[in-house]
Order: C-alpha cells, then structure tokens, then sequence
C-alpha cells in the first residue's frame, strides 16, 4: 500500500531519545508475554539456575583456595565470595518467582478448565468428514 509523507507545517517533533527507550522495553514486555506468559519458569529458571550454577563454581573454588591451598579467602577474595553469595541468592530468587509464576498461571486456568490458548478454527479432511456423518 502506498504511503503519502506529509511535512511538519509547523512546531517540532517529540520524539525523542527517551520515547525510543519506552518503545524498545514495550518491545520487550510484549515478546515476554507471548513467549512466556503460560510458562514463566522457563524464563526465570533459565536465569535462575544460571546464577546458581555460576555462585557455585566460585563457591567451590574458593572452597579450594581455602582448605588446599590454605588461602585466607576473606583477605585475598573478600569481594568474589560476596558476589558468589550474591549470585546464589539471586538464582535461589529467581527459582521461587518462576515457581510463584506457574502456580499463578495453573491457578488461573485450572478452575474454568480453560486452555491458554483460543481455536481460530476447526480444519477437516475429506476422509474425517465422511467418518463423522456415518
């Protein structure tokens, strides 16, 4: 289809660096809602699970340090351990909000017995027609 651009008259136009950023996390919600609206741990669990296999490794390194190498971690790796614990605090978060998110998600669909989902239409062969009428 044909587009007709038609110049500003007068006046200036709004549009500016911040409205491209409320677009862009519009852009997001919405690709967050169709991908992950009847699954929601799949999406936090990802992440979660992420940060708590990461804390981990560290945790067991520093846990390495500390009893192989006799280490003093506190002096030598004060601020690691604490993003260690910080990313296992974090996935341990994220597990229990993606978890909070499918018990919501089967608590709403669950009691009317409804689909998250809606049927456009109904496609039949020839073969299935004539096995329905008989």
């Amino acid at each position: 289809m044909p587009i007709r651009n038609i110049n500003r008259e007068r006046g200036l136009s709004h549009y500016g660096i911040s409205r491209t950023f409320r677009v862009f996390f519009d852009l997001i919600t919405i690709r967050f809602l169709l991908r992950y609206l009847s699954r929601p741990l799949h999406f936090f669990g990802t992440f979660g699970l992420l940060s708590l296999l990461s804390g981990s490794a560290v945790v067991a390194w520093l846990g390495v340090e500390k009893f192989l190498r006799n280490i003093p971690i506190m002096a030598s790796h004060g601020p690691l351990m604490m993003l260690a614990l910080g990313l296992l605090l974090g996935g341990l978060n994220l597990l229990a909000i993606g978890l909070l998110g499918e018990m919501q998600v089967r608590h709403y669909h669950e009691p009317r017995h409804r689909a998250p989902y809606s049927v456009d239409r109904v496609l039949r062969s020839q073969n299935e027609e004539h096995s329905v009428s008989e």
